[in-house]
Parts: C-alpha cells; sequence; structure tokens
C-alpha cells in the first residue's frame, strides 16, 4: 500500500513525517480546496524533511477553468518545482460544461515530465466519469486523486470499485477524501484501490486545522497491519 498524506503547512510536514509518512501532497489553504504553497515550504520538504512531495498546483479557489494569465503562473510553479526536486506535481483542469480540458492537461504533463503527474478531484466535477477517465489516462496523468464523485470516499465507494476495475494498471486510483484509520481497511478491500490518501488533521488550540501524528500512524498501522 501506498499513502499519500495531505498537508497544508510545513508544521503538518514535520508532523506527518514523524508520524512515518515518506510521501504527502502539499499545498496551502486545505479550508479552500487547496492552493500552490510556498516555494520556502516545498524547498523545506524537500531538502530538510526528506519527503517524496507531490505539490498541488493552483492558483485559486473557485473553479478549474483557467485564464492565460494564471496559466502562465502555474507554468511557472511547475518549472520551479522541478528545479527544487519535487515527486509529483498535481493539477486538474475542466471546461465550463464539466469535461476535462485534455488540451491544457496535456500541456501541464509535458511541461512537468518527467515529474509525474496527478489529476486532482477537478474530476469528481466533471460529468461523466467513465469518459473523464479515459481522457485523463489519454493525457498521460500517473494517477487520479478522487472521492469518486461523492463528498467523502466511503460515499463514493462503490464508483471507486468501478474506477479501479477500469483503470487497471493503465492509471493508479489514489483514493481520498474523509479517509481515516476507521475506515481505510473498508475503503480498500471494497474498492481494490492501492493508494489512499488523507489529511488526517485536527483543529488545534490556535483555531488552526493541522496534520495529527497519531492519526497518520494509526492510519498507517492499520494499513500494515
Amino acid at each position: 500500500m501506498e499513502i499519500e498524506i495531505c498537508c497544508g503547512s510545513i508544521q503538518s510536514a514535520v508532523n506527518a513525517k514523524a508520524a512515518g509518512a515518506t510521501r504527502i501532497e502539499l499545498c496551502q489553504n486545505l479550508n479552500e480546496g487547496g492552493t500552490t504553497p510556498s516555494y520556502a515550504s516545498i524547498r523545506q520538504c524537500v531538502n530538510d524533511l526528506h519527503l517524496d512531495v507531490y505539490v498541488l498546483v493552483r492558483p485559486r479557489p473557485g473553479d478549474f477553468v483557467y485564464n492565460e494569465l494564471e496559466i502562465a503562473n502555474m507554468l511557472e510553479d511547475i518549472r520551479i518545482c522541478k528545479k527544487l526536486g519535487v515527486a509529483g506535481i498535481v493539477v486538474g483542469f475542466l471546461h465550463k460544461d464539466g469535461s476535462i480540458d485534455t488540451a491544457l492537461t496535456r500541456r501541464f504533463v509535458e511541461a512537468a515530465a518527467p515529474v509525474p503527474v496527478t489529476f486532482h478531484r477537478a474530476f469528481d466535477r466533471c460529468a461523466d466519469w467513465r469518459k473523464s477517465l479515459e481522457e485523463v489516462i489519454a493525457c498521460g496523468c500517473k494517477r487520479i486523486l478522487t472521492s469518486g464523485c461523492q463528498p467523502t470516499a466511503m460515499e463514493g465507494k462503490e464508483t471507486l470499485k468501478e474506477l479501479v476495475s477500469l483503470a487497471g494498471d493503465r492509471i493508479t486510483i489514489l483514493v481520498g477524501s474523509g479517509v481515516r484509520p476507521d475506515n481505510v481497511r473498508e475503503l480498500i478491500d471494497f474498492t481494490g484501490a492501492r493508494e489512499v490518501h488523507g489529511s488526517c488533521k485536527v483543529r488545534t488550540a490556535g483555531g488552526y486545522e493541522e496534520t495529527d501524528t497519531e492519526t497518520v500512524k494509526q492510519l498507517i498501522q492499520t494499513l500494515n497491519s
């Protein structure tokens, strides 16, 4: 099993590392769906924490339809991320009708190469997930982060099971949203997925959310048991 911990700050990454995690998705503003983290945070996670860092490249909250200025900004983010030595890039592009923007997705896969690209949960807003699966595969992405087009993975487990079956060995279905130690075994057994993604976050005394070391430990132990 591969476990990816979604970290919304450098402290969350430190907590994930302390729990035994080796791979993270790094972002910020998780309460708004996530945006691109600072370059300093990326550098620290790669160089100091020695984590496999997948970086969310998303310039703003909201939809996944971007203008040329935003696209240029994202391409520059990818150039810098590659220079910093990240393990993966996480993006997602849709048209206004909910179909996959295949031209833009291919453009970013090419820009990121040889770094692998994960198509993020923009997939869960697509109009036709079966068609979108084939399109994302054809674009050259290596993973799809999805909850089965439902608010949480548990709610979307029927679709996730079908996605895993249809994907086969052509692309990895990364199961995410609401993945916790108390449901991860059921999700894996039911869907057949081999990779899971969870933030394992708790609200701190300071009033913000942060990845919790003990919860990550429990998640890892449950999957390894």
